[in-house]
């Protein structure tokens, strides 16, 4: 069996070595991402596929591929793999679940505190010398003990920063797509209200969903206009969710008091003018980017391929309808 790796330095102790125990393993040859072109070619003959976020998995390419029987994304998220064209061609997709939680909760949180604090504009002129004397009137910042989170899906993260908002004595508010169980929301002391709503009480928004059709654009300039001016705005989720140019304007007129953000909508790029903007902070896609968290990525991303090419089923499987129509192997 052939499995290309895409990425030749994932992090996670013995990725490679791993799959290298089982299978012809191929690894990008080159530093950094795949080239389009590259990929194309490099499927043509194997039969799973280890990839990132950043890879695009298409109709095209698995059309590419007519032996790959399994699509191992070393992420929680999918939205790069065309789900629906993998399960009518027979092809499992799997991926890295729950492992990420307390890494990008730990880092959300992390940047909220530093926002609302001005962690970033304060290191800065520390750092410059301007620092002459301490003055009670200088960088008055937000509180947040006390305050409201409002957090924009209580999935898995959501419900992880509602457990940080606790020890801050936070209240919390909460929207998704359809009302979480009592329970979770007793053992998360979140009120479910409408997304309007949380916009308009929030001293704090999180957001935590999915990218999708439905929330692509959420925070728009709609939304963010019925945010409090004392408010901010964090995003460790999908850049897109956001509608980065509109956020941009309500920054620069303080509509908001200012955002953190993990994710972009056209990454690495950023929207015109929020590079300049004092109050933001801005974090290079770092949320699963912790020791442990990687090491767990990177066994699951081996157990899933490994489970897929051995013709049991894989642990993380994303679309089960798959199983009655998966390829030989």
């Amino acid at each position: 069996m052939r499995v290309l790796v895409t990425y030749q330095d994932i992090p996670g102790p013995g990725l490679i070595a791993g799959l290298q125990e089982r299978f012809d393993v191929r690894v990008n040859p080159e530093k950094g991402y795949m080239s389009r072109e590259s990929l194309l070619e490099q499927v043509s003959n194997v039969d799973g596929l280890v990839c990132l976020l950043t890879e695009r998995i298409d109709g095209e390419l698995l059309d590419a591929a007519p032996g790959l029987k399994v699509v191992s994304n070393y992420a929680v998220g999918y939205n790069n793999v065309d789900v629906d064209a993998a399960t009518s061609r027979g092809v499992m997709v799997t991926n890295t679940p729950d492992v990420v939680t307390d890494a990008t909760a730990d880092l959300a949180w992390a940047v909220m505190m530093g926002i609302a604090r001005d962690i970033v504009v304060v290191d800065r002129y520390t750092r410059s010398g301007e620092w002459r004397q301490w003055r009670p009137e200088a960088f008055i910042a937000a509180d947040i003990s006390g305050m409201t989170l409002g957090i924009v899906g209580l999935g898995r993260i959501g419900q992880a920063m509602a457990k940080r908002a606790a020890g801050f004595d936070m209240r919390v508010l909460y929207t998704d797509a359809q009302r979480i169980n009592h329970e979770v929301e007793q053992r998360c002391r979140a009120e479910y209200v409408a997304l309007d709503d949380l916009l308009r009480e929030s001293d704090f928004v999180t957001i935590h969903v999915p990218l999708n059709a439905q929330t692509h654009h959420l925070i728009d300039g709609r939304a963010l206009s019925m945010m409090k001016p004392t408010a901010y705005l964090v995003n460790a989720a999908r850049g897109p969710i956001i509608h980065e140019a509109a956020l941009v304007a309500a920054l620069k007129r303080r509509t908001i008091a200012g955002a953190a953000l993990d994710v972009y909508e056209n990454e690495p790029r950023l929207a015109e003018g929020l590079a300049e903007l004092d109050n933001v902070i801005l974090v290079p896609h770092l949320g699963a980017n912790s020791r442990e968290t990687r090491r767990r990525m990177a066994a699951m991303t081996v157990e899933n391929i490994m489970a897929g090419l051995s013709g049991g089923v894989p642990p993380n499987l994303v679309n089960p309808e798959v199983l009655s129509k998966r390829r030989p192997l």
